[in-house]
């Protein structure tokens, strides 16, 4: 190979590299909806809910939360940080002071992920909760 023959396919490659990077570069950042997020989710590891009907354009969610009975939700918020959907839940309720969710939406998987800081045991746990189908009761 010529030097002038490398230099071209050398040119030729930076200039498709540099017309392709900026499309590969926002398809990974396409913004998910927020209403992405209503439904209802369940931890497998012991059948906990979070059902949350609906996400407001001013970062309020109107959730519950089951165990299996309804306790008290005191917060519920959704925000977006670098591109990623993320909700704050706070528990207020017996056994509950402030029991907290700090999750985020991973749209591959279509589930929340995150940590539960358990306010009675102040103990962190790593959570993950699955959307449950339709079809399921």
């Amino acid at each position: 190979m010529t030097k002038t023959s490398w230099v071209t396919s050398c040119t030729v490659l930076f200039l498709a590299a540099a017309a392709i990077g900026p499309a590969l570069a926002q398809s990974k950042t396409t913004e998910v909806a927020a209403d992405r997020l209503a439904g209802r989710w369940v931890r497998p590891d012991g059948g906990y809910i979070l059902e949350i009907r609906s996400a407001q354009a001013d970062g309020k969610l109107e959730a519950a939360y089951l165990n299996p009975r309804s306790i008290k939700v005191g917060r519920a918020e959704w925000r977006r940080e670098e591109g990623r959907l993320l909700v704050f839940i706070e528990l207020r309720d017996v056994n509950y002071p402030g029991s907290t969710y700090n999750l985020r939406y991973v749209p591959d998987k279509d589930s929340l992920v995150g940590a539960y800081y358990q306010a009675v045991q102040k103990q962190t746990f790593d959570v993950e909760f699955a959307r449950q189908k339709k079809d399921n009761p």
